[in-house]
């Protein structure tokens, strides 16, 4: 029998987490999704939280009602076919316009990673609430930041160390399909430097370095899933790697060596 330790990782989806609306004290509603659910924090663990319920508590729904598309949104809303108010805020949430077709912009966004429509997103927005409003969901103004406060919070309270990862579902230049991916993250590491250690045969890694946080945001949006599931909220235990501080400026290649653009 092997001498190395067992590896387990175990996800637990928060059921009864609450439809958050703009104010809402996240932090303590977390506390509350945690309890409910017989959930005790212990030192390593990793709570996933998804961009909407973070989006939503910071007041990020606009009102298409109240934007003014500028002479650029309109021209490039007449290329695309999509909302000139949307292209607007696509615009003022992005540093560039890297790709567009009918239906679809990619940007890079201003917190620096590469995404459709800026990340905005109509879909969970309670706009049937108040038929008045034509919502849409920017994502938050500082991920990194409401990362660390929730994280902050949790450990005062539960006097452990933690990590606390805010995820969104983005598309990939080469595969079909959406994934959950990082946008902030505290107390855990982003990218994970295995160069110089020894793989299963003793050969010296070169090249590896594991992308750690956008591993379990892949595993934590498997049970959030994508439609009315209603599991924003992910409790971790097992996370193979030890806690650090980190953030999400880890994350982004550089320009000079990002062959996709």
């Amino acid at each position: 029998m092997s001498s190395k330790r067992k590896r387990t990782l175990t996800l637990v989806a928060l059921e009864g987490f609450p439809l958050i609306q703009p104010g809402d004290d996240l932090k303590q509603m977390l506390i509350t999704a945690l309890d409910l659910n017989h959930i005790q924090p212990r030192d390593g663990d990793v709570l996933v939280i998804a961009q909407k319920i973070v989006s939503k508590s910071e007041g990020r729904e606009v009102d298409l009602q109240e934007v003014t598309p500028s002479p650029a949104a309109v021209n490039l809303a007449t290329e695309t076919g999509k909302d000139a108010r949307v292209v607007e805020l696509i615009l003022q949430e992005s540093n560039q316009v890297l790709r567009k077709r009918p239906g679809l912009i990619i940007v890079e966004h201003r917190l620096g990673f590469v995404c459709a429509n800026a990340g905005i997103d109509r879909s969970n927005v309670d706009s049937l609430a108040d038929p008045t409003r034509d919502l849409v969901l920017l994502l938050p103004e500082n991920p990194d930041k409401s990362a660390q406060e929730i994280r902050q919070t949790l450990e005062k309270i539960y006097q452990v160390k933690l990590g606390v990862l805010i995820i969104d579902s983005h598309g990939r230049a080469w595969r079909n399909g959406i994934v959950g991916i990082s946008i902030g993250f505290s107390g855990l590491p982003g990218v994970v430097d295995l160069r110089g250690g020894p793989d299963l045969f003793g050969y010296e890694l070169q090249i590896t370095q594991v992308a750690a946080v956008d591993e379990l945001a892949a595993a934590a949006s498997l049970l959030m899933g994508q439609a009315d599931e209603g599991l924003p909220v992910v409790h971790v235990r097992g996370f193979p790697y030890q806690l650090r501080e980190g953030s999400f400026q880890e994350m982004p290649r550089d320009r000079a060596r990002d062959l996709f653009r």
